[in-house]
């Protein structure tokens, strides 16, 4: 589902701030699945990225008096499931969990080209898992945010509470040390050639 303009998300707001429970569930059904794989990506854990998703909601929805319009929901949300994320890794001693990586490619294989292609995208996919499993927790938060949610560089810095030359600094590391390692463990060029792109 695409994401709202800001005008239905404001519409969308005003209705759940007022207990519309229709609007209510309109929001979680909008974001659920975005937030869902941001947190999967940070955390590396399907189970706890629904655990955190869920509690992420929870919170949200009992505090909607406290958004600020002026700001974008999504951006909110994904503060709020950041500090869940951040909150986590202080209880709890991460562990790694490689299991994703390894289900990743199994799809049935297909005839001819079509299947070369999907060989090629599950190669494709494992390198970049493996290379964005290197990152430290700060470059990863950053790498998802500005790659796959879209932030920018001034977004990323207030809602981080840190200097834009410091979101720079651990796009550029991360950036970098995925790079190093895809050159490293691609066994294709022309594979590593399209990664670095």
């Amino acid at each position: 589902m695409a994401l709202p303009s800001r005008e239905v998300e404001q519409r969308l707001l005003r209705r759940a701030r007022r207990g519309d429970a229709a609007a209510m569930e309109s929001l979680v059904g909008i974001f659920q699945g975005p937030l869902q794989a941001f947190l999967q990506r940070l955390c590396g854990s399907p189970e706890l990225a629904e655990d955190l998703a869920q509690e992420t909601f929870v919170r949200v929805l009992g505090n909607l008096h406290r958004f600020d319009d002026r700001f974008r929901f999504s951006t909110w949300l994904y503060t709020i499931a950041r500090r869940l994320w951040m909150n986590h890794l202080n209880k709890h001693r991460p562990v790694p969990d490689s299991e994703h990586v390894e289900s990743r490619g199994g799809r049935d294989e297909l005839p001819g080209v079509l299947a070369a292609r999907q060989e090629q995208r599950t190669r494709l996919r494992r390198l970049l898992d493996r290379a964005f499993d290197v990152l430290s927790g700060p470059q990863r938060e950053m790498v998802l945010l500005f790659h796959q949610q879209g932030w920018g560089v001034g977004e990323i810095a207030r809602q981080s509470n840190l200097p834009e030359g410091t979101v720079k600094s651990h796009l550029f590391r991360a950036r970098r040390r995925m790079l190093e390692l895809i050159r490293r463990d691609a066994v294709d060029s022309a594979l590593a050639e399209e990664v670095l792109r």
